[in-house]
């Protein structure tokens, strides 16, 4: 026999037997459809055990797996409830006080302000009121109701309303400060409407200046919030502003109030009150010429007026000029910058403003000229270098040399002469004074600049304090002492 014919004779062969498997295979798998299963219960323990099926596991151990498995959560569980009640409790505790309540504050009574008799006001708290709505309080049919009715009561944009009074928060304020004529509207209002929650009206307070811009730039003012901004009220704000109270309410799921519920009442704490230096009347008189002479004067910088008792170094007035009015602070203080305000950019709004503020006798430097020359003075009387009425003591040529500078007498075409230092002082003659400062020295001279004063602030009650414009003592060398004993920059 060929091979080829025995190739496939074989091939044949093997189609053929694997023919009959296929046959067979599905025989058995219809026997075994047909046949009932097998009932376990009726053999015996051994051959229960072989009878059943490769790959499974037996009702006890399938048990003792369940078990297992069913303590291992109960442990996972019980650990997670402990680290949420001891590890997370009081956060969690937080969290759900803030859920569950609704606090709204009531804003103290900022101190008020006297000047020096404790009978004039110069600042002062009334009482106002302010309106929120609870959002979630309030109906939806019921919404564009009270927009509008908020809207035309205090004259608001009833858009802006409206997107307040829909919000999904806890509470949103309509309008603050509002006096209470306006509020017992709305309260009418509510009433006639029938209107019983939703709508919240809490006392608040506003500051008032009975006086307008006496002592502005010294009394300063407070923002909408009653947190003082500039001058005593913002120096003094712990000892103004008093604490805080509030009203606690509890809340449901929803956010709504719980009728049954009481409401928690803090009373708050008003501010404590200040009496100032500053007597009011002459303050007045002081700003009433001090304005004047600015005006008369063309003074373009403005001017200030300091007056102070000498026995005790109270300050009785400190004008400034131009000033502004307290109860409107945002408000341009003179012609020329009302005419501009419109034209001008945010930043050159906010310097105008902070111009109009500013305390110049507390924040601003100033050379003081020959008045200075009785600290010259008064050092030398106390080293006893010079007499007050000593007769010739001093000469006047109309010059002085200091370090190859020559610096004149303001009467240097007709000197003064021979002079005591009286006269001196009466003459205001600067070779006089550049001589003393010169037997003083720059240590014991600048000893008694720290005595007086003039080497650290005053600590005036008054923020913004600016330091002297004195050179560091190992600085200084004979010029620059010659220039001190009688003030100048030459």
């Amino acid at each position: 026999m060929s091979r080829k014919k025995k190739t496939e004779k074989q091939r044949i062969k093997r189609k053929i037997e694997k023919k009959l498997k296929k046959q067979d295979s599905q025989k058995e798998i219809r026997k075994l459809k047909k046949k009932k299963p097998m009932n376990l219960k009726k053999l015996g323990k051994k051959e229960r055990k072989n009878a059943e099926p490769i790959g499974t596991l037996s009702k006890k151990k399938r048990m003792k797996w369940e078990m297992a498995i069913a303590l291992s959560i109960l442990f996972a569980l019980t650990g997670r409830i402990g680290f949420i009640q001891f590890v997370q409790g009081s956060q969690l505790q937080s969290m759900a006080y803030v859920q569950q309540t609704l606090d709204r504050s009531i804003n103290p009574k900022r101190g008020t302000i006297y000047d020096r008799t404790g009978k004039t006001i110069l600042a002062v708290s009334s009482t106002v009121e302010t309106v929120s709505v609870i959002p979630t309080n309030i109906k939806k049919e019921e919404r564009e109701k009270i927009a509008t009715a908020l809207a035309n009561i205090f004259s608001l944009d009833y858009e802006t309303v409206l997107k307040k009074v829909s919000k999904r928060s806890s509470i949103e304020t309509i309008i603050k400060k509002v006096e209470k004529e306006k509020t017992d509207e709305l309260r009418i209002w509510m009433q006639n409407n029938n209107i019983t929650s939703g709508i919240t009206i809490d006392e608040d307070t506003k500051r008032y200046y009975p006086l307008n811009s006496l002592a502005s730039q010294v009394i300063g003012f407070c923002g909408s919030d009653n947190q003082g901004l500039e001058g005593i009220e913002a120096l003094y704000e712990k000892t103004l502003k008093g604490e805080q109270g509030k009203i606690t309410k509890l809340r449901d799921a929803t956010g709504g109030d719980i009728q049954e519920a009481m409401e928690e009442y803090v009373e708050a704490v008003d501010g404590n009150d200040l009496i100032l230096t500053i007597d009011s009347t002459i303050q007045g008189i002081a700003e009433k010429y001090l304005q004047e002479a600015c005006i008369d004067n063309v003074c373009t910088d403005g001017g200030n007026i300091l007056i102070m008792n000498p026995q005790n170094g109270d300050i009785l007035a400190l004008a400034g000029f131009p000033n502004y009015n307290l109860n409107e602070p945002y408000t341009p203080n003179t012609e020329e910058l009302k005419n501009s305000w419109d034209t001008l950019s945010q930043a050159e709004k906010t310097k105008s403003l902070q111009a109009m503020w500013r305390n110049k006798a507390i924040s601003d430097t100033y050379e003081p000229g020959s008045t200075f020359k009785l600290v010259t003075a008064s050092a030398s009387l106390q080293e006893n270098i010079a007499q007050v009425d000593k007769e010739g003591e001093f000469t006047c040529t109309g010059s002085i040399e200091v370090a190859g500078v020559r610096m004149k007498c303001w009467r240097y075409y007709r000197p003064h002469g021979a002079e005591s230092l009286r006269q001196a002082l009466m003459n205001s003659c600067n070779p006089v004074f550049i001589g003393l400062g010169q037997k003083l020295g720059v240590k014991k001279y600048y000893q008694y600049l720290e005595q007086f004063g003039f080497l650290r602030k005053t600590g005036i009650d008054l923020p913004g304090e600016a330091s002297s414009i004195f050179l560091k003592e190992e600085k200084v060398g004979p010029v620059e002492l010659r220039n001190d004993c009688f003030w100048t920059k030459i």
